[in-house]
């Protein structure tokens, strides 16, 4: 019999955090092959050979080059480079069953877009979250990738209660977990090995790290300094490090606060990080401050405090159980809310559910399932394959 064929789709950096796992799940299923599409969407130098080896991650298959560019000018590179593959490949007689994207950049949207329109199912892994803010182009794309995947696996409850809201069928929608949360319960161990608090001089529990690149937060100068000073004026309590994001370096070095920042004895600059570099850093974090919706749900499932520069979130879950707290740009509440870490008066949160490091696989084995029942097939699980062998 045919093995069947899965495209899985990464287009930027947060992609191959929550693919990684996903390829290891559905390599256990010997009559699917998943074939590793990587747009291009962001170019950065640090996906080489050691990225690929941190996240246990083979090199992809296929890479359509697409490069940065406007919204509209990218999108329709990426619908247009990955319609040619899919329709090449058909006609090869090597057809994709399924597509599989994740997240929700420019890339999930116009692998949707071409898949979609060649009849190719798609399913949507962290589908339904929402910002219910449409000026985000994160929330434009989430809403037209779900509207057009016929499987959405959903991360946290809020977004199963999303897909009903906007009329998705029960049997569509699959609540599944956080593929993300299993890169990091398994490659934890080796990151908190690493060396990087010795180097640095930091204490595990005795400092702060902080991320910000939102255009909200660093694109004013008026905000940007005073969440500097929250910052200055924290870091006489606290170690502060910063890994600088590209944008964020430019605006401290345009409005000239980079001087101010590199006076403060307190804060640590740092260039962007690996992420094994980065996950020592953050586990071992007294307080998290950033604007990244990844880091809010990794600081929660390392029950870690997280003060998140945001005046919404898509991931609601972070809130309600988990350890964040939204503060938008506000300097006054961020510096408030760092001492009341310091004190311990912030609150306690937990992990949610099913974000066990296992969301991967149960995300293999509902694919494996829907493509087995569309070949008219039984597509059986590792497990009950070792079930029927015993």
């Amino acid at each position: 019999m045919s093995r069947s064929r899965i495209a899985c789709v990464v287009g930027a950096r947060p992609n191959f955090m929550k693919m990684a796992p996903i390829l290891r799940a559905l390599e256990a299923y010997e009559d699917l092959e998943a074939t590793l599409i990587h747009t291009g969407q962001h170019y950065d130098k640090a996906l080489s050979d050691v990225f690929f080896e941190e996240l246990e991650i083979r090199q992809p298959d296929i890479c359509l080059e697409v490069g940065s560019g406007r919204h509209g000018q990218q999108t329709a590179k990426i619908l247009e480079r990955t319609e040619e593959i899919l329709i090449n490949e058909r006609e090869a007689g090597r057809p994709f069953d399924r597509l599989i994207v994740v997240g929700d950049v420019n890339s999930t949207m116009a692998c949707t877009l071409a898949a979609a329109k060649l009849g190719i199912p798609v399913t949507h892994v962290e589908a339904g979250l929402r910002s219910f803010d449409r000026s985000m182009p994160e929330e434009i794309n989430r809403l037209v990738t779900d509207s057009l995947s016929d499987m959405l696996l959903v991360s946290e409850p809020s977004g199963v209660e999303n897909l009903r809201l906007e009329g998705q069928p029960n049997s569509a929608v699959h609540l599944v977990g956080n593929c993300m949360i299993d890169t990091l319960r398994r490659l934890l161990p080796r990151a908190q090995q690493l060396p990087v608090l010795d180097k640095l001089g930091l204490a595990a529990g005795e400092y702060a790290v902080v991320t910000l690149h939102r255009p909200s937060n660093v694109d004013q100068a008026e905000t940007l300094s005073a969440l500097i000073d929250a910052l200055i004026n924290t870091s006489s309590r606290l170690p502060i490090v910063f890994p600088i994001h590209p944008r964020t370096a430019g605006c401290l070095n345009r409005f000239g606060l980079q001087e101010k920042l590199d006076e403060a004895s307190g804060i640590v600059p740092l260039p962007p990080a690996s992420y094994l570099e980065f996950l020592c850093l953050t586990s071992q974090a007294k307080v998290i401050i950033t604007d990244s919706g990844g880091l809010q749900e990794e600081s929660t499932a390392l029950e870690v405090p997280c003060l998140t520069m945001r005046s919404n979130t898509e991931r609601p879950i972070t809130v309600t159980e988990g350890t964040s707290t939204l503060i938008g740009s506000d300097a006054g509440l961020l510096e408030s809310l760092l001492h009341d870490v310091l004190d311990g008066r912030y609150k306690a949160g937990r992990c949610p559910g099913l974000w066990d490091g296992l969301a991967s696989e149960r995300i293999a084995r509902i694919v494996a399932e829907s493509v087995s029942a569309s070949q008219g097939v039984r597509q059986d699980s590792p497990e009950s394959s070792n079930e029927r062998a015993a």
